[in-house]
């Protein structure tokens, strides 16, 4: 899995889209990669955004060092003076890499996160496994359940719309466990964890939540 940025996993290059300016950075989670991100990619597209898949080697490095990495190109993507807006779909351990990265400073073009099925409480599978893998696959360790673990000491974004689409179904992640102590929208879909990437709804409420900042239909004047 290659750690540099992929604009579009289909060009190459970040697909166009009618919402000039406008950005969505998509990344994945734990032992996943950047092609899973592509058909909900392509479906955020056909609804007129322009994406951008973020890839990152998953296994093996901490979650902080991943959130610099992705911090690192989040200010690229500011430097660019062809985008006035970067919004942020992460599935699973990438919200919390987001999370990581956002620590270093929110850009100033930064508009809107998604979080799919974010362990932001840990998981309770990796609270479970941590004893036999924790040592060597860091990540491991520093999402579990435990309040000392990384990502319960881990600030959460603060002055951003936040929205969290949790999977009902979720086999590694609790519903408790997808919420934020911030406030944020957060609605559920049943499902699993992985699914929640090929769904037509998901990608759908996450479209929704980037234009309106709400899951909800926006009301009428």
């Amino acid at each position: 899995m290659s750690a540099a940025a992929a604009p579009s996993a289909a060009t190459g290059r970040a697909a166009a889209g009618n919402r000039p300016g406008e950005l969505v950075v998509l990344t994945h989670g734990f032992m996943a990669n950047r092609w899973l991100l592509v058909l909900l990619s392509n479906r955020l597209r056909r609804q007129g955004w322009a994406t951008s898949i973020w890839g990152y080697p998953s296994l093996m490095p901490s979650v902080l060092e991943h959130g610099e990495r992705f911090a690192r190109r989040l200010a690229e993507l500011e430097a660019t003076p062809s985008i006035t807006r970067i919004h942020v779909v992460a599935h699973s351990m990438g919200g919390i890499v987001t999370r990581a990265a956002l620590c270093h400073g929110t850009p100033a073009k930064f508009g809107r996160l998604v979080m799919l099925a974010p362990p932001n409480r840990g998981s309770f599978v990796a609270t479970a496994t941590a004893g036999l893998m924790g040592s060597v696959l860091r990540p491991v360790a520093e999402l579990t359940t435990h309040a000392e673990s990384l990502v319960n000491r881990l600030e959460e974004p603060v002055g951003i719309d936040v929205g969290v689409i949790a999977a009902g179904l979720d086999q590694l992640v609790s519903l408790d466990s997808t919420r934020l102590s911030i406030p944020h929208s957060h609605t559920v879909i049943p499902c699993m964890h992985s699914s929640l990437l090929f769904r037509r709804d998901a990608a759908r409420l996450t479209g929704h939540f980037l234009q309106y900042g709400s899951f909800a239909a926006p009301q009428s004047p």
